[in-house]
C-alpha cells in the first residue's frame, strides 16, 4: 500500500476542513431559516450597551418591511441576492471619480449582519457573496425581510424594528405607520452618525424621498408577492 507524502496529507487535511466548514455554514443558514435570530456578528462587535428584541413578521408592521425596502433594496422582490445593475452603477461612477456609493442588497446586508465583520475586504465581500447565496436558496423573500429588520441597526445600540419603535417612538414595531416607518429607514446608511430622535435636515429630505417611494412601489400591496396573500392597509 502505498502511503501518501505529508504535501498530499496536508492537502488532504486542508479539503476535508475546506468541505466541513462550508457544510457548516450552509447548516447553520439553514437552521436560522426557522429559529430566531438572538444575536448577530455585529452585536457582538459593538462595544456599547445592545437593545434588541426579536420580534416574528406578524409583529412589524408592513410599512416598515415597504420602507427598507424603499431605501435600501428596491429591487428586492425580484433579484436573486445580488443587484447587478446598481453594481454596475456604483462601478461606473466610482470610474468617474464620483463618491463611491454601496450596492450591498438587503440579503448581503443580512449575511454581512449576522455571520461577518465590517470592513471592505476581498475575503469579506467572498464571504458576504457565499453566505448571501444560500440565504437567497434556502430562505423565503419574507424570512430574509424578518431577519433584516431585527438586525439592522438603527441608533446607537439600537438593533432591530422592535427595540427601535420602542425607544424612539414609546410604541411595538406593530403600530409603526408609514412616516415612522420611513423615519426609520432614513438613518440606516449611518445609523451611528445621523439621528431618528433629531432627525437633521439631510435625515428629514431622505425621509420625504422614502415616502415617495413608498407609494410608487405600491405601499404595502407590493408586499403580496413575498408571501402569497393579501396585505391589510
Amino acid at each position: 500500500m502505498t502511503r501518501r507524502s505529508w504535501p498530499a496529507r496536508i492537502a488532504r487535511m486542508l479539503a476535508i476542513g475546506l468541505l466541513s466548514l462550508m457544510a457548516g455554514s450552509i447548516a447553520i443558514v439553514a437552521m436560522f431559516r426557522w429559529l430566531p435570530v438572538p444575536v448577530t456578528s455585529f452585536m457582538i462587535q459593538d462595544p456599547g450597551r445592545t437593545a434588541h428584541d426579536w420580534v416574528a413578521w406578524s409583529e412589524i408592521s408592513r410599512q416598515a418591511a415597504v420602507a427598507v425596502i424603499a431605501s435600501e433594496d428596491q429591487h428586492f422582490p425580484e433579484h436573486g441576492g445580488f443587484d447587478f445593475e446598481a453594481i454596475d452603477k456604483a462601478l461606473t461612477d466610482a470610474k468617474r471619480g464620483r463618491r463611491l456609493r454601496g450596492a450591498s442588497t438587503i440579503s448581503q446586508q443580512v449575511a454581512k449582519n449576522l455571520f461577518l465583520w465590517p470592513g471592505q475586504s476581498w475575503l469579506r465581500k467572498g464571504l458576504e457573496a457565499w453566505f448571501t447565496l444560500w440565504i437567497e436558496w434556502l430562505w423565503p423573500k419574507q424570512r430574509i425581510l424578518e431577519v433584516y429588520l431585527n438586525s439592522a441597526e438603527f441608533g446607537r445600540g439600537v438593533w432591530g424594528v422592535e427595540a427601535a419603535s420602542q425607544h424612539f417612538f414609546r410604541k411595538p414595531a406593530a403600530r409603526l405607520n408609514r412616516h415612522e416607518a420611513a423615519l426609520l429607514a432614513a438613518v440606516l446608511p449611518n445609523p451611528k452618525r445621523f439621528r431618528v430622535d433629531r432627525p437633521s435636515p439631510y435625515v428629514q429630505q431622505r425621509q420625504a424621498w422614502i415616502l415617495r417611494q413608498m407609494s410608487m412601489l405600491g405601499g404595502v400591496r407590493m408586499l403580496d408577492s413575498l408571501d402569497g396573500k393579501p396585505e391589510k392597509q
